[in-house]
């Protein structure tokens, strides 16, 4: 059974402002640096198959400090990417709020199915995520591989593993550079 050690990319600074980032390349800040390498430095000594990462910037530059430190190279793939908030991109969490009750709470009473303006539901990034996971199961069975990608993406993931609705997703979003460990059954 493949072992994925998931990680969500490093802090950035639309993480500190409240900001939906969604599928905006947003870089990792300074802190954010500081705890792709400190994570880097926990995992040496542990033995990887693959390391695998979203495209975009913030989880890419969370990989690399893994890579250098495991001399693993990094593939990306952006079926692992955020999921898009469309609109909401960029907007602050308290505008959000006032902007769009009516969407909030079609969110909160349907968050599988719920669609930002111009953007993704869950069950989408759900299916995408999975299909890259199943497809690089196949290749890596009885192994340990990484998956640097972010935090609704990769709670997807967590709620298949644990046997979880996937309308917990949003309660199930793993911190910054932190890894979380599951097992993947391959359907």
């Amino acid at each position: 059974m493949l072992e994925l050690w998931l990680i969500r990319h490093g802090q950035t600074d639309w993480n500190v402002e409240g900001r939906f980032q969604g599928s905006a390349d947003i870089p990792l800040n300074g802190t954010g640096i500081k705890q792709a390498e400190t994570l880097a430095k926990n995992l040496n000594g542990h033995a990887f198959a693959a390391i695998y990462s979203s495209d975009l910037k913030r989880a890419k530059r969370t990989a690399e400090a893994i890579s250098e430190v495991l001399n693993i190279n990094v593939q990306t793939d952006k079926r692992i990417r955020e999921i898009s908030q469309g609109d909401w991109e960029g907007v602050l969490f308290t505008d959000i709020n006032e902007q769009y009750p009516q969407e909030l709470l079609q969110r909160k009473s349907d968050p599988v199915n719920f669609r930002p303006p111009g953007g993704e539901t869950v069950k989408e990034v759900f299916q995408r995520a999975c299909d890259f996971i199943d497809e690089i199961a196949k290749q890596y069975t009885d192994n340990k591989v990484i998956i640097v990608s972010h935090g609704l993406t990769l709670s997807t993931l967590i709620c298949k593993a644990k046997n979880l609705a996937l309308s917990e997703a949003y309660k199930n979003i793993p911190e910054n550079a932190e890894p979380y460990i599951i097992q993947w059954k391959n359907i």
